[in-house]
């Protein structure tokens, strides 16, 4: 993602066809009357850093759509703002930015319009397969993504150097570098694991093979259910011995002491997302020129295994009047526009997930002063390249509060952290089928 700040993760909604969204009284004739007269004008829900910009450049460039764009408020106060607009009928955007790992809850509500239905699929082919299918379901259509947040493994240089670390490329290699790094610096820690970050944790999850769910809108309310799987379990206990050990730390991510870790060495490692590198620039500024980007360390040594933490898209809402007017916004307000890219990268640190971006030399051979001028894309881009397709539930929201929970309690020794994963599986179990789904285990 970008400098959303970790926990500022995205969420997204259904299918509904044109003609329902008539029935529905949910915007007037939409664009079943013909083409509107003059410029169409699009309501817009974000709350990407440095977002006017980018919408200015796109009023310029259209005379047939305008965007009216509002901060409604940044990840969970936007939807919950967004669940009440729907909810009563009105009041909601025609556009609106959602986490990927929230397009589920939304699509069950069946507030969102199929794009594929006004020329969205089009779109398909600038996209790798495990993006589109966060967005997608056969040629149904729910969002257009726009950034995600592959991992790496941001480290110090000068603290590597100075106590002649070398950079691991197995979690083998990262467990035995973190031994010496602790025999030479006693307050020093390899990393630090950020428990209370849901996504984060996934993310690791996500690059050691677990599937927590398995669970699209077509087989609702069919949902296969492994938070406690074998990967996870045993990333789990890796992450245990680690913290057990006193190789990794467990402050809590976005305080004030993390903040002071990164900046003052007691980290050596930040394990991050794509936009990872804007964000660490902004809270530990003295630290610029120290830094460096590897690949994820691997499971297996020679491994290709990668994991997502964060991501976010366009959707469009079935309180839109002009649906084809509004997809068009969705599908183009950044789409391929290397303006409007050249906006979102420099000024909102946003990794793209389109792929005429990704493969452009600014975008790819961009030299991040803060970073000892490294091109830490050239590192992000293969990582992203190398994601694999993942499910999310359509309770997310509930899913990151036990997980935080449970391992939090097993940082406290409540439990071990495995055993905190039984209990989420436990608890996600019984809350699932609560709402009337139906769950394998």
């Amino acid at each position: 993602m970008s400098v959303r700040h970790f926990s500022l993760k995205r969420r997204a909604v259904a299918v509904v066809a044109a003609s329902a969204l008539m029935a529905a009284g949910c915007g007037g004739s939409g664009d079943a009357g013909g083409e509107p007269d003059g410029p169409v004008k699009i309501k817009v829900w974000a709350w990407y850093p440095s977002f006017k910009p980018v919408v200015d450049l796109f009023n310029k460039t259209h005379t047939d759509v305008q965007i009216e764009w509002t901060n409604a408020g940044t990840g969970q106060d936007q939807y919950t703002k967004l669940q009440t607009a729907l909810k009563a009928g009105k009041g909601a955007p025609d556009v609106v930015m959602i986490e990927f790992q929230e397009i589920p809850t939304f699509q069950l509500t069946k507030h969102l319009v199929d794009m594929g239905e006004y020329g969205a699929n089009a779109a398909k082919g600038n996209y790798v397969d495990w993006a589109w299918k966060q967005v997608s379901n056969g040629g149904k259509v729910y969002a257009i993504p726009v950034d995600a947040g592959p991992m790496a493994m941001l480290y110090r240089k000068d603290i590597f150097d100075k106590y002649k670390l070398t950079v691991p490329k197995t979690w083998a290699e990262f467990k035995s570098q973190a031994q010496k790094l602790k025999a030479a610096s006693p307050n020093s820690f390899m990393t630090d694991f950020g428990a209370n970050d849901g996504g984060f944790m996934t993310g690791l999850l996500w690059q050691a093979g677990a599937r927590p769910f398995n669970y699209t809108a077509a087989k609702s309310p069919d949902i296969g259910l492994s938070v406690n799987g074998a990967q996870a379990k045993s990333t789990m206990a890796y992450w245990e011995d680690m913290v057990g050990s006193g190789l990794a730390d467990t402050t809590a991510f976005q305080t004030t002491d993390f903040y002071s870790g990164l900046t003052t060495g007691k980290y050596a490692t930040y394990l991050a997302a794509g936009w990872g590198p804007g964000y660490l620039a902004s809270v530990a500024k003295k630290t610029e020129g120290k830094w460096r980007a590897a690949p994820l360390p691997q499971w297996t040594a020679g491994a290709n295994a990668q994991g997502d933490w964060g991501g976010s898209a366009f959707a469009v809402t079935d309180q839109a009047k002009h649906p084809k007017q509004a997809t068009k916004v969705a599908m183009e307000i950044f789409g391929t526009s290397k303006d409007a890219w050249r906006i979102g990268i420099d000024q909102a640190f946003l990794f793209p997930t389109v792929t005429p971006i990704l493969q452009w030399d600014y975008f790819q051979g961009k030299k991040y002063g803060f970073f000892g001028g490294q091109k830490v894309n050239e590192v992000f881009v293969p990582a992203y390249n190398g994601i694999g397709e993942f499910h999310w539930s359509p309770f997310n929201s509930y899913y990151f509060s036990q997980m935080t929970t449970a391992m939090n309690q097993a940082i406290e020794k409540k439990s071990s952290w495995p055993g905190a994963l039984d209990t989420v599986q436990q608890n996600v179990s019984k809350y699932a089928s609560q709402q009337g789904f139906k769950v394998a285990q």
